[in-house]
């Protein structure tokens, strides 16, 4: 671990080893499955609305289904406390979230003295990627 000061605070930074992450793993599978579905609902139901919103336009302001409408924006409210809760648990692991999508998240780790990022997808089983903390994605290389 490293400390550093920041407006008179001690902030500890914990650096990961490939194994730790690998021992995340069941537990970030789960967080990101749920990520991914309530991402899902988030996108059924901003499609619902679009289309509704269509709808009302085409036919010059037809009357809204105000049931519907409420219990749609209690979704969209509801599905994205669920990922900012589940994204809080992947910052409490000491994970980065990059991408929802496809379930990026980096790990800090220390190689041969230098801050880098240890990198795993949704769907890995283990870790065996690393990249610099100024690239991304595309730049990991294999450990």
């Amino acid at each position: 671990m490293r400390c550093s000061w920041k407006a008179g605070f001690v902030a500890e930074q914990r650096y990961f080893t490939p194994a730790e992450v690998e021992a995340l793993i069941p537990v970030l599978t789960e967080i990101m499955d749920d990520v991914m579905a309530a991402k899902a609902e988030l996108a059924t139901v901003r499609e619902r609305f679009h289309g509704e919103q269509e709808r009302i336009a085409m036919t010059g302001g037809a009357v809204i289904d105000r049931a519907a409408w409420r219990e749609g924006k209690t979704a969209l409210t509801r599905a994205s406390a669920r990922i900012q809760r589940r994204l809080e648990e992947i910052t409490k692991l000491g994970g980065v979230t990059k991408d929802l999508g496809t379930g990026l998240v980096d790990f800090p780790h220390l190689r041969k003295g230098e801050v880098v990022n240890l990198c795993w997808k949704h769907g890995e089983r283990s870790i065996t990627h690393w990249h610099g903390l100024d690239e991304g994605y595309a730049n990991r290389k294999p450990l």
